[in-house]
């Protein structure tokens, strides 16, 4: 198991950072190691780079101290150009570290951390696991490993590392859930949090606005291959017009998933103009990863992403016909 703490003992400053549009994975393993590295090194500069969490996530113990990188020109300017002799880049590849890139490409070294099968393991040390259901997952390990680092993990530490698994496991109900899964979570509810509240604050909770645009995806939602597919698009126009941000589009792919008959769920959403995000979620049969890495995305065989750019129509059509493959 990678020494975390030995990896950045000769390190001074430290840097953090996950993927763009960050979800509950990557913000929960990018400020659990925060958390971590601050008790275990506290004489160390460490600095977390990340695009601005969702609100649901602003109460997590270093939220308050991430810098934000959703626009390069509104990071702090004595930050800037800041060099970090430790990267650490955790739940995702290099690349889709979005406006931190520079960071990592300055970093005298870059530690990569992740779990999904799409990464080949970038960086100069990386630990990439993808039987493992989570990056927090491997964050406790990591944070687990002797008995002198297991005395730092508490309350606080425990519940965000909690968070990180139960977002990507869909509270324990997705395939990626394992009984070494289920044992850490046990371990992490010994420390005293309310997991419940958790849960439905962070999992299952819903704004209106939120509701409203999962219902109106829903609504305009259509089959594909004789109904082992089913998709839905919001373009940028309604998310206007609802007073929508990408934020509220969270667990709108899940829904179309559990549509009785659907093997892979599709969504899409417009970041500008004739460029679509698009969430894929399989129950079993596609692996969804290799589709999606196909068109320079990746992700894990159930669930997984890319990004195209052209006529939705014609970039749905794409992805079809990488879907239908499988399904012969």
């Amino acid at each position: 198991m990678l020494d975390i703490v030995m990896q950045c003992a000769d390190a001074k400053i430290i840097g953090i950072t996950g993927h763009t549009n960050p979800d509950g994975d990557c913000v929960s393993s990018t400020l659990g190691m925060w958390q971590f590295l601050k008790k275990a090194m506290p004489q160390k500069e460490i600095y977390v780079f990340l695009e601005k969490p969702a609100p649901i996530f602003s109460f997590i113990a270093g939220a308050d101290s991430i810098i934000f990188v959703d626009h390069a020109d509104a990071i702090a300017r004595d930050k800037k150009e800041l060099v970090c002799d430790v990267m650490i880049v955790l739940d995702t590849i290099l690349e889709r570290t979005g406006n931190a890139y520079p960071y990592v490409q300055r970093a005298k070294k870059v530690i990569n951390i992740d779990h999904h099968v799409s990464n080949a393991g970038e960086g100069d040390v990386s630990l990439v696991d993808p039987k493992a259901s989570a990056t927090a997952e491997l964050v406790y390990e990591l944070v687990t490993a002797k008995p002198a680092y297991r005395e730092l993990m508490d309350r606080e530490l425990a519940q965000t590392l909690y968070i990180g698994i139960i977002h990507d496991c869909g509270v324990m109900q997705y395939s990626n859930t394992t009984p070494k899964t289920l044992r850490i979570v046990a371990d992490l509810v010994e420390y005293g949090f309310d997991f419940p509240k958790l849960i439905d604050e962070t999992f299952y909770e819903r704004s209106q606005v939120q509701s409203k645009i999962t219902g109106k995806a829903m609504q305009e939602a259509f089959p594909l291959l004789g109904g082992a597919v089913m998709a839905a698009r919001i373009d940028r126009n309604t998310m206007q017009e609802m007073g929508a941000e990408k934020k509220d589009l969270s667990g709108i792919v899940n829904q179309l998933r559990i549509i009785k008959g659907v093997e892979v769920a599709v969504f899409a959403y417009e970041t500008e103009h004739d460029v679509y995000k698009f969430s894929l979620r399989s129950c079993g049969g596609v692996d969804v990863a290799k589709v999606c890495c196909r068109f320079g995305g990746g992700g894990h065989v159930r669930a997984a992403g890319c990004t195209l750019e052209g006529d939705f129509e014609a970039s749905l059509s794409q992805i079809e016909s990488e879907i239908a493959l499988q399904l012969k």
